[in-house]
């Protein structure tokens, strides 16, 4: 547009298949998860997609990014 060549938005995203293929077999476990900024929730983890997982905690759903965890452990309460 404009006689300004248009620039091309490319987007990246990490994906691996063996964290990914891992949470899948933990779907409906109570788990811990540790985050890149420090912060850790705890629930049960109700999806996982390639990108992100779904953690819910008193039924409320916590969408986190699969960049952003650091480790998943086994929650026992």
């Amino acid at each position: 547009m404009n006689g300004q060549p248009q620039q091309s938005v490319e987007y990246v995203s990490s994906y691996d298949p063996y964290v990914y293929q891992t949470l899948t077999s933990i779907i409906g476990k109570n788990i811990v998860v540790q985050l890149s900024n420090n912060s850790a929730v705890q629930g049960v983890l109700s999806q996982v997609l390639p990108d992100h997982i779904v953690v819910e905690k008193n039924k409320t759903p916590f969408f986190i990014r699969t960049q952003q965890i650091i480790w998943v452990s086994p929650a026992f309460s």
